[in-house]
């Protein structure tokens, strides 16, 4: 996946579109991940013991990585990745709009 956990991304498509957030979760197996702030639903809880009151509570659910993009909190630009070797040799991942080295 071009995306990890804690990387700044913007939604591209879909009901949260320009939305910019963190990724608090990674799921390699489905390519989805849940970004801050970005699919949020309600849930409603009934109450567990005599006396205790219901509850309503709001959290992200996972969106697919493809509707994610890599966000430049420098430049506030999306942009796309590609793989570069910094001067250690070790890969590393660039924005290609600014240049800006992510890892």
């Amino acid at each position: 996946m071009h995306v990890k956990k804690g990387d700044t991304v913007q939604v591209i498509s879909g009901k949260d579109k320009a939305k910019v957030g963190q990724i608090l979760q990674v799921f390699p197996k489905n390519s989805t991940v849940i970004v801050e702030g970005v699919n949020q639903k309600t849930k409603h809880l009934k109450p567990q013991k005599e006396g205790e009151s219901g509850q309503i509570t709001v959290r992200e659910y996972p969106i697919h990585s493809s509707n994610v993009m890599l966000y430049s909190t420098k430049e506030n630009v999306a942009s796309r990745i590609c793989y570069t070797f910094d001067e250690s040799g070790r890969k590393v991942r660039k924005l290609k709009k600014t240049g800006e080295i992510i890892d």
